[in-house]
Order: structure tokens, then sequence, then C-alpha cells
């Protein structure tokens, strides 16, 4: 297994987990907080978008346009929003994230050892010291709000996926 393989791993079990967990959650059920202070399930999934854009657009890496307004709407201002209207809907968020993917494992692929090993702006050296963690960072930072969704699952009655 290469280095590239083992990345392309992390995201790809993550995004599996990912879909098995919202995969049968509706819009309705998007927006519910599991408890006060917590973020809904729609914002985590449009930051989680905007984040894979930021982070490797941060790098260097042409990554596909967010649709207009997109990154506006998952911020740290809005995260606190309970209107539905200020936020996408499911399939929107996930044809959103699947843009996002498919720029970042088609530039994966496309990237040298080299380039993995180029060390991460500074703004970034604190969660990555090189563009390979960068890129690994993807599936990592799905996984560290994955936790979040579960309680919204049982909130919902909804089945244990995995």
């Amino acid at each position: 297994m290469t280095g590239k393989d083992a990345i392309k791993n992390t995201i790809s079990n993550a995004q599996e987990i990912m879909m098995a967990y919202v995969g049968d959650l509706t819009d309705a059920d998007l927006m519910v907080r599991p408890t006060a202070g917590v973020n809904h399930v729609a914002w985590q999934l449009g930051h989680l978008v905007v984040a894979e854009n930021q982070m490797l657009s941060g790098v260097g890496v042409s990554m596909p346009a967010l649709p207009d307004g997109f990154a506006e709407a998952y911020t740290k201002e809005t995260s606190t929003s309970d209107d539905p209207a200020k936020f996408h809907k499911k399939q929107e968020l996930l044809a959103a994230l699947q843009s996002q993917r498919d720029g970042t494992l088609s530039s994966l692929e496309s990237a040298s050892d080299d380039d993995l090993n180029k060390p991460s702006p500074e703004s970034m050296q604190a969660y990555a010291k090189n563009i390979g963690e960068i890129y690994n960072m993807i599936g990592i930072h799905i996984l560290m709000h994955l936790g979040q969704f579960v309680p919204v699952r049982r909130m919902q009655n909804k089945p244990i996926t995995i």
C-alpha cells in the first residue's frame, strides 16, 4: 500500500460511514441539534464541503468552484441559525460534497510523492505538517464530525447503521 492508497482509504471509509449516517435523514432531520451548542447536521455537512475546498485551494490545488454563496452559508456565525431557509437541502449538500470529493481524489491521483511531502502553509501547520497530511485530514475531518450525527439519528429513531 502506498501513501496515496492510505489517504484514499481514509477518505473513502469516512465517506462511506457518513453516507450510511445521512442516507435516511430528511432535510428536517438535518436541522436537529442533539443538544444546546452542538451544530446541526446541515451546517456540519456544509462546513465539511467548505473546509475541503479551502484546505486544498489553500495549497494551490485547483478545486471545483463552490455554488454561489455556499461558503458564506457555512461560517462560524451561521452555525447558530436554526432557519432551514439559510441552508442547502440534503441533496444539494451531498452534490457539493461529491463535487469537492471528485476534485480532491483527482488532484491526489496526480500528486507526486514530492508534492505530498512539501510543507503545508504556516496557517495549517497545527494540524498538517505537509500536503499529504492535508489530504489525509479530509477524511479525518469527516470522522471528527460523524460522532455528532449519531445522537441526531437516535433522536429520530433511526436504525443503527454501522
